[in-house]
C-alpha cells in the first residue's frame, strides 16, 4: 500500500483511541501500527509524535511511546473544566437555538434511545453536545471546548453501555432539550451540570470496577 501523509496516519490512530481498539495504558509501537495500518514507520512516527504534542501521548522510560492514562484527579480536573464549558454552552444556547436545533436534538436522543453499539452511543452523544455547543453562538467558546476535545479521548471506553445507563442519558438529554425549547437559561444550566455530573459519578465507578 502507497504511504499516506502524517495527518491520514493521525487520523487512524487518533480514531482507534477514540472507539477504544487503542486504550490509554496501551504502547504504540511503530512497527505494529505500520503493519496494522498499512503505511511505512515514517508517517506512523511523525504521527506518534503530534499525539504527543497534543498532549494524548506521553513517552516512559524503558516503555516508549504510549497513550496517556488519566488520574482519577486529572479526569476529576478535566470534567470540572468541561462542566463550566457545557454549562456556558446550554445558558448561551437557549438565547440562540433555533427551532430546527431543538427538532435536532430530540432526534439524535430518539436515536441514542434506540441503543446499538457503543461507539455509535457515543458518536451520538457527541453530536448531542456538539449541536449545543454550535447553538450557542460563540466562536471563542468553541475554541474553548476544542482546547480540551483531545484530552476527552483519553476518558476511555463509553460508559453509555447498558440500557440502564442508556435511559439515564436520554432523560437527562431530554430535561436539556425541554429547557432549551423554553429559552429557559436557568433551568438548561441546571440540567447541563446535574447530566455531566452523572457522568463523572459514572467515570469515576469505571475505575473502581
Amino acid at each position: 500500500m502507497t504511504d499516506a501523509s502524517a495527518p491520514g496516519a493521525y487520523e487512524q490512530i487518533y480514531q482507534a483511541i477514540i472507539r477504544g481498539e487503542v486504550k490509554p495504558g496501551d504502547r504504540l509501537r511503530e512497527t505494529d501500527l505500520a503493519e496494522q495500518i498499512g503505511l511505512s514507520r515514517t508517517p506512523i512516527r511523525e504521527a506518534i509524535r503530534k499525539l504527543e504534542s497534543d498532549g494524548i501521548v506521553e513517552h516512559q522510560p524503558r516503555v516508549g511511546a504510549m497513550v496517556k492514562k488519566l488520574s482519577q484527579q486529572e479526569i476529576v480536573e478535566l470534567y470540572e473544566m468541561r462542566i463550566v464549558i457545557e454549562q456556558t454552552a446550554a445558558q448561551m444556547a437557549a438565547k440562540h437555538i433555533s427551532d430546527a436545533e431543538v427538532a435536532t436534538l430530540r432526534a439524535i436522543n430518539a436515536k441514542i434511545a434506540e441503543g446499538g453499539a457503543p461507539d455509535l452511543s457515543a458518536k451520538l452523544n457527541r453530536d448531542f453536545h456538539d449541536c449545543i455547543l454550535h447553538a450557542a453562538r460563540n466562536r471563542y467558546l468553541a475554541l474553548s471546548f476544542q482546547g480540551l476535545a483531545h484530552q476527552f479521548v483519553l476518558l476511555g471506553a463509553t460508559t453509555i453501555e447498558s440500557q440502564t445507563r442508556i435511559s439515564e442519558v436520554v432523560e437527562q438529554h431530554d430535561e436539556i432539550v425541554q429547557a432549551l425549547q423554553g429559552r429557559d437559561a436557568e433551568a438548561v444550566t441546571v440540567a447541563m451540570r446535574a447530566h455531566m455530573e452523572t457522568s463523572l459519578l459514572h467515570r469515576l465507578k469505571g475505575l473502581r470496577s
